[in-house]
């Protein structure tokens, strides 16, 4: 197959930019602007929620020049894989970044012109998933048309984009260290998140790239080992997570009023039961995903 076959046509190229990266451009810009001009104090989520935005309006900037002067035949083998995994990936965070800068960050804030600025943030991240969603939709269904493989197209592509999402929505959660540093149990639960991310960013590169079939082993068996060890890693911590946050006899807090952060005030980590909790449910998240993931690839090899 040619280069120029897999490859998405120069007018589609020419659509995508006007129409979507110029929008996608100006809401992301938008949104980093209000937040940086509110100063410094906007707490773990807040920091992180900037940081996604500035990465996104980075990263779409480059790409649509990158499209547009037609660079792509400097990279011609894997260009046509990036804009789409970036796109899936720029809609998953912000998503994430819409539901937990104001749950986190915005219902803290006093009334006045902050509070309205991050509110105006917020929109503009939703109106950029939005613009995200359609970039993914759209890209989709050209390859699809034009028969042009893609990982992110398939199930165990799709499983993987979802589970380093969900981890590093985990990581913001955790760099409050003051919610595991007192437990080596939950100390493991930090190293089990890091591992298992690490072992996902490893697969994905390996199938971006090519150098999946230089490995020594079947393709599916060495994604079903992963996936095990990753799936075991999980179920760890899905057990100690909870029990050590939130039961009483092995020091957890078992009740959100219980917990003297959670009050009507912004703090620089906000409510840690909150965080304690939501760490669990990602933790649950992402154990489902492991599993399909698993059923997936035992499939294959059987």
């Amino acid at each position: 197959m040619s280069t120029r076959r897999i490859i998405p046509e120069v007018d589609d190229v020419d659509t995508l930019c006007c129409f979507l990266r110029l929008p996608q451009v100006i809401s992301m810009c938008l949104a980093f602007s209000l937040v940086a001009s509110m100063g410094n104090e906007r707490g773990a989520v807040g920091n992180w929620c900037l940081a996604i935005w500035c990465l996104c309006f980075t990263v779409t900037v480059f790409i649509s020049m990158y499209e547009c002067f037609y660079y792509d035949r400097i990279l011609p083998f894997f260009w046509y894989k990036l804009p789409i995994t970036y796109a899936c990936y720029a809609t998953l965070f912000c998503l994430l970044t819409s539901i937990m800068y104001p749950i986190f960050y915005v219902q803290y804030l006093p009334y006045g012109p902050s509070r309205d600025r991050a509110i105006a943030a917020s929109a503009f991240s939703c109106i950029a998933c939005v613009l995200y969603a359609i970039d993914v939709a759209y890209t989709w269904k050209h390859y699809k048309f034009k028969n042009i493989p893609c990982y992110v197209h398939t199930l165990p592509g799709l499983l993987k984009i979802l589970e380093s999402a969900v981890a590093c929505v985990i990581f913001v959660f955790i760099s409050n260290t003051s919610l595991y540093l007192h437990q080596p149990a939950l100390k493991w639960c930090v190293a089990v998140y890091s591992i298992c991310f690490v072992q996902v960013a490893v697969a994905m590169l390996l199938k971006l790239s090519g150098w999946e079939n230089r490995l020594p082993l079947r393709l599916p068996i060495f994604h079903l080992g992963q996936t095990v060890l990753s799936f075991l890693l999980y179920v760890s911590a899905m057990v100690l997570w909870p029990l050590y946050q939130f039961d009483e006899k092995l020091g957890g807090q078992p009740h959100w009023y219980t917990d003297t952060s959670c009050i009507d005030e912004l703090t620089d980590y906000g409510c840690v039961w909150d965080q304690r909790l939501a760490v669990a449910i990602l933790t649950a998240i992402n154990l489902l995903m492991y599993v399909a993931d698993l059923v997936y690839w035992t499939r294959q090899v059987l």
